[in-house]
């Protein structure tokens, strides 16, 4: 749980009263907790929470706190953190699932995507330690490359530079973005749900990044069992060539009005 902001009135009260409902329920395991003095924000404070669990666990599931699982989501994390535990072209498990299902190849329960999602997901300690919270100079070596092989397209790869270039400076206060660079520079993919497993309800005006619902958000669904498992381990590219219009909105469009949101960063920097 992350520290009050000490501008904000009344966030103080508010996180003790989310630490008091963490400490209330009567866990049935071993409990640790990462109660942070100083506000550490969306981004230092999600990536160093995810680096301290790393440090005693091997594997593991990560849920921010605006989301909600389907109890199926559990299991399905827990048996693909065990098939892909030591295959490293599995990056990370994600449950959840924007694509509607006439646009994913294949009648398999998950698919591979080319980077993680990451309303509700898990990964191992052997892909987390590629991670890097700071970007900058990030363009080094074969980086370029290795974005380009990862986006599937030249507006997807124009989409990539500039959300990295905008992390790196400082821009955007996140984590995520960086989890997906990690991803592309291993080559890594996600084994992630057909069915979408988590509800998001972080939308609103208290929301830091989430203020109003995209339209491709789909409602959470219970998964069938037993899994069926794509034949190979490879990107479903009609999901996404969905995603990248759809989600992204990697397109001549969409690039013209993340170029229009980035100016407006930059001119209130």
């Amino acid at each position: 749980v992350d520290g009050p902001r000490p501008d904000v009135a009344g966030e103080a009260e508010r996180v003790a009263e989310t630490r008091g409902l963490a400490a209330a329920i009567d866990w049935t395991s071993d409990v640790r907790t990462l109660f942070r003095d100083d506000n550490q924000g969306c981004g230092r404070g999600v990536s160093g929470a995810i680096d301290w669990f790393f440090t005693s666990e091997e594997r593991g599931i990560v849920l921010e706190d605006d989301l909600l699982p389907e109890p199926s989501f559990f299991s399905f994390c827990q048996e693909l953190l065990e098939r892909y535990e030591d295959d490293r072209r599995v990056w990370a498990v994600s449950g959840c699932n924007f694509v509607p299902p006439e646009h994913i190849g294949g009648a398999a329960s998950y698919r591979f995507a080319s980077y993680p999602h990451v309303w509700g997901w898990a990964t191992w300690r052997r892909a987390w330690q590629l991670y890097r919270y700071d970007l900058r100079g990030w363009r080094t070596g074969s980086s370029l490359h290795q974005v380009w092989r990862g986006s599937g397209s030249p507006w997807a790869f124009a989409y990539w530079l500039s959300l990295f270039e905008l992390t790196a400076r400082g821009s955007v206060d996140t984590w995520d973005y960086q989890a997906v660079l990690a991803s592309f520079r291993c080559g890594g993919l996600t084994a992630t749900s057909n069915t979408n497993l988590v509800t998001n309800l972080g939308f609103g005006v208290e929301a830091t990044h989430t203020a109003d619902r995209p339209a491709h958000v789909r409602a959470a669904e219970e998964l069938r069992w037993p899994l069926v498992h794509p034949a190979e381990v490879q990107v479903d590219l009609r999901s996404e060539a969905w995603t990248r219009r759809q989600v992204l909105g990697a397109t001549p469009r969409g690039l013209m009005r993340q170029g229009l949101r980035a100016a407006g960063r930059r001119g209130g920097a």
